[in-house]
């Protein structure tokens, strides 16, 4: 019996997590499952495609099927702001359950289930809130982008990162420099340096919601 495609996936999501994604090859995959190159190929024909499908294994526990919010407004009495954090942080800590994740599922562009159930999830609730299709869609993947390049940057500094960045071990030359001709920098320094990514993500979606809020109560589209 052949191997099936989920059991690659999750082998390969296994060797994301030991090897990160330089160190995840297809060659290095077949040889983890145990089967020749040719048969890995026959389920996923290049690294992209594999991609493709470990993105999508990365949103599967994410924004659970819900009662659908309709676009007249209808659906589940939960706040807007509430719904759409939930996820932005649901999808957060899915990326960040993998090393590497953001950057496998910033590179692909898929369209599946779960990917899309997901989109649902934020999309939904901004249109029962009264944005517009423009705005309720932009809004949306607006957040998705914030949160794939916070989590981005967050798994950059942790020690298990390819090249991992020693932001604290920076901070000398960084102040020297903003301190000879960039005062707005050097004053904001500590904060820029604080390591509680939990706070700073907040901030960040905070801001996010509450420019959407402000562009959904003047009437924007």
């Amino acid at each position: 019996m052949g191997i099936s495609r989920e059991a690659v996936i999750a082998t390969a999501l296994g060797l994301l997590d030991e090897v990160g994604l330089e160190g995840l090859t297809m060659r290095r995959l077949a040889d983890a499952l145990g089967i020749k190159a040719a048969s890995l190929y026959w389920h996923f024909a290049n690294k992209q495609v594999l991609m493709d499908g470990m993105a999508d294994a990365l949103m599967a526990d994410v924004a659970p099927p819900m009662a659908p919010i309709l676009a007249d407004g209808t659906g589940p009495a939960i706040p807007w702001r509430d719904a759409v954090a939930g996820t932005a942080r649901a999808v957060r800590a899915a990326l960040l359950a993998r090393r590497d994740g953001a950057r496998v599922f910033a590179g692909t562009y898929v369209v599946t289930d779960n990917v899309l159930r997901v989109a649902e999830s934020m999309i939904g609730p901004l249109r029962g809130a009264g944005a517009g299709t423009r705005m309720a869609g932009w809004g949306a993947f607006s957040i998705l982008y914030y949160v794939l390049g916070f989590v981005m940057e967050e798994q950059a500094l942790v020690p298990s990162a390819a090249a991992p960045i020693d932001a604290l071990g920076r901070r000398a030359p960084f102040e020297e420099l903003a301190s000879q001709r960039y005062p707005h920098v050097l004053a904001v320094m500590e904060d820029l340096f604080d390591l509680d990514f939990d706070a700073r993500f907040e901030a960040g979606l905070d801001l996010i919601l509450t420019g959407l809020e402000v562009k959904i109560g003047s009437g924007a589209t």
